[in-house]
C-alpha cells in the first residue's frame, strides 16, 4: 500500500472528526436557535394567558360590583318606601271665646251677685291659646257680716304637632295635672274629688276647706277637657264677720253649672268642634305646653280680706 493510500484513511478519519465536530457545533447552534425560538413563542402565549386571566378576573369583579350596587340600590329603595311621613290628628278647636263672656249675666248673678260687672281679664301673650277672667263679689249684711265670693275661669287650648302629639293628648295630660294640683293644695281640709257627668269629654270636681283668720273658706275647682281645650273653674266662698259659711254642696252645684256653660261656649265658638283630620308633619308648633298655667291666675291663698284683689283672696291657682 502506498503512502498516499495510507494517508487517505487518516485523512478520512480527520475529516470524519472534523465533520463530527462541525456537526456538533451545528447541532448546538440549532439547539440554541430552537430554544430562542421556543422562548420567543412562549412569551406571547404567556402574555395571552395573563391577558385572558386578567380579563376574566375583571369581568368577575365587575359582575360582583354590579350585584353589590344593585343590592344597595334595592335596599335604599326599600328604605324610602317604608319611611313615610308621620301624621298627627289635627286639633278640633282652633280658637277660644272671650274669657269674660263665657258665662251669662244670669249665671254671674247667681255666683257673684255683687260682681257681675267686675270681670277682669287676665293677661296673655296669645288669647287664642290661653285666657282667663275673674270676678269678685262682697255682699255686706251689716251686723250679720258679709258673704264673699270669688270666681275664676281659665281656658287653655293645645295644638297638634308631629313632635309632641295631638292636641287632645296634650290637653288630657294638662287636665290630669290640674286635678292633681287641686287635690294637693297645701292646708286643705276635707278634700273630696268626684267625676262630673255631662261636661265635655271628661270632668272632675275637687272641693276642700281652708281655715283662715278671716273665716272658713270653701274652694270648688272643676276641671273639664273638651277636645283639645281645658276649662278650669275656681269658685271660692266664705262667710265673714259672723256670717255663716256657705255649704260645699251649694257651691259645688253652682260651679258645675257654670263650667258646663263655659264648655258649651267653647264648642259654639268653634262651630261645635268635631273630629279633626290628619295634619302633616309641619303642623303649627303647640302654643301651650302641658305644664303651662294662665299668667293671670289668682294665687291659692284665700286668707286676705275680701276687699283685696282676686288673686290675693283666692285659694286656688288656675
Amino acid at each position: 500500500m502506498s503512502e498516499g493510500t495510507m494517508h487517505r484513511p487518516a485523512q478520512r478519519d480527520q475529516r470524519s472528526r472534523n465533520s463530527s465536530r462541525n456537526t456538533g457545533v451545528a447541532t448546538r447552534r440549532q439547539h440554541r436557535a430552537l430554544a430562542t425560538l421556543a422562548a420567543g413563542v412562549a412569551v406571547p402565549v404567556l402574555l395571552l394567558a395573563v391577558g385572558c386571566s386578567s380579563d376574566s378576573g375583571s369581568d368577575s369583579g365587575s359582575g360582583s360590583g354590579s350585584a353589590d350596587n344593585a343590592s344597595k340600590t334595592a335596599a335604599a329603595g326599600a328604605g324610602e318606601t317604608v319611611s313615610a311621613s308621620p301624621t298627627v290628628q289635627a286639633a278640633a278647636y282652633q280658637k277660644l271665646p272671650e274669657p269674660c263672656a263665657v258665662l251669662s249675666t244670669k249665671t254671674l248673678k247667681d255666683l257673684v251677685p255683687k260682681g257681675v260687672k267686675s270681670g277682669k281679664e287676665g293677661s296673655s301673650n296669645d288669647t287664642s291659646t290661653r285666657s282667663s277672667c275673674s270676678w269678685t263679689s262682697l255682699v255686706n249684711n251689716g251686723v250679720k257680716g258679709s258673704q264673699f265670693r270669688w270666681l275664676n275661669v281659665s281656658l287653655l287650648r293645645f295644638e297638634s304637632t308631629a313632635s309632641r302629639g295631638s292636641g287632645d293628648e296634650l290637653a288630657q295630660a294638662y287636665y290630669k295635672s290640674q286635678v292633681q294640683d287641686a287635690e294637693s293644695t297645701a292646708g286643705a281640709k276635707n278634700t273630696r274629688s268626684e267625676a262630673v257627668a255631662g261636661a265635655g269629654d271628661v270632668a272632675t270636681s275637687v272641693h276642700y276647706d281652708l281655715k283662715k283668720k278671716e273665716g272658713s273658706f270653701r274652694q270648688q275647682t272643676v276641671v273639664v277637657r273638651v277636645e283639645n281645650v281645658v276649662v278650669t273653674l275656681d269658685y271660692n266662698g266664705a262667710g265673714l264677720a259672723g256670717e255663716k259659711t256657705p255649704s260645699a254642696d251649694s257651691l259645688t252645684k253652682a260651679a258645675v253649672k257654670a263650667v258646663k256653660e263655659a264648655v258649651a261656649k267653647v264648642s259654639s265658638e268653634n262651630g261645635e268642634g268635631g273630629a279633626g283630620t290628619p295634619a302633616p308633619t309641619n303642623s303649627p308648633t303647640a302654643s301651650a305646653s302641658s305644664s303651662a298655667k294662665p299668667s293671670a291666675s289668682p294665687s291659692k291663698s284665700s286668707s286676705e280680706a275680701p276687699a283685696s284683689s282676686a288673686s290675693s283672696s283666692a285659694s286656688k291657682k288656675s
